[in-house]
């Protein structure tokens, strides 16, 4: 009995050591990542990086402000068309999707999960920018409104999920209407999630480069309207990175740095939600 106790535990230790071992292993590569495009990207950042335009080809200095600018426009554009669109179909899938119609969504946003983004980049090509005969920073927020639309389905989803059903039979036996008990009760609810959910999502789109370059296609001087070309932080990273001057390559590396805070930023504040999420629910 004794002998097979010890074996057990050895077992238990050696398990727990290899979970250790890959865990700081993850952790590691994570901030080896971080740290090689901050020691690249810092000596770049400066106060006109984020204030002024780009140089002219070739000159050394500028910034990146319209990048910045255009970053947020297009992204904020996109979560006005993508997010209403995933919350109110997960209110739909998890209060009545029980059935074909709401497996096939289901089937359809767990395939748009996996279809590569410069898919959606091309789709929004050719139903936006050719019918429209140009690019534009509208064309790049259909881009990504359309991938963070199954995401933020699913995931919301799960979040109505997880409130409680006494909840939703409390205010219909008090004869609310459904669509109140949904509207006033489960949404405020899982507001928490719903917004984690939101926060991901704007995350996950916020590095993408394969759809803006078919869609926004970049600008090097201020935007006029959503109607036009625009700069966004992934485009001029990828502009700066393949061209051959020095200056841009550093400043390629600030751009990473400065959008790799903002992604970092987002899933923090996620986080940190889902746990006062979990201790409000408990």
């Amino acid at each position: 009995m004794n002998q097979q106790f010890s074996k057990r535990r050895l077992t238990n230790n050696f398990m727990f050591f290899l979970t250790g071992a890959f865990t700081i292993l993850s952790v590691s590569t994570l901030f080896a990542i971080l740290g090689y495009i901050a020691y690249h990207g810092i000596s770049s950042v400066n106060w006109d990086f984020f204030t002024k335009l780009p140089a002219p080809v070739g000159e050394k200095g500028g910034g990146i402000a319209n990048s910045i600018v255009g970053s947020f426009k297009v992204i904020g554009l996109a979560c006005l068309m993508g997010l209403p669109v995933g919350v109110f179909g997960a209110v739909y899938l998890a209060e009545y999707g029980n059935n074909r119609t709401g497996f096939a969504i289901r089937y359809c946003a767990d395939v748009l999960n996996g279809v590569p983004s410069i898919v959606m980049g091309i789709f929004a090509y050719a139903v936006v920018v050719l019918p429209m005969k140009h690019f534009s920073a509208l064309s790049g927020s259909v881009a990504l409104a359309i991938i963070m639309v199954p995401l933020m389905l699913r995931t919301t989803e799960e979040f109505i999920r997880l409130v409680p059903g006494n909840i939703r039979e409390a205010g219909l036996a008090l004869g609310v209407p459904q669509w109140k008990v949904v509207l006033r009760i489960i949404l405020p609810t899982a507001s928490r999630g719903i917004i984690t959910g939101g926060i991901l999502a704007v995350s996950r789109i916020a590095g993408e480069t394969a759809p803006l370059i078919f869609t926004a296609f970049g600008n090097r001087f201020w935007d006029d309207g959503m109607l036009r070309p625009i700069a966004t932080l992934p485009h001029t990273i990828y502009t700066y990175a393949i061209s051959p001057y020095e200056d841009w390559h550093k400043q390629a590396w600030a751009a990473a740095l400065i959008l790799m805070v903002i992604v970092l930023a987002g899933n923090t504040c996620a986080r940190m939600l889902m746990k006062s999420n979990r201790g409000a629910s408990h």
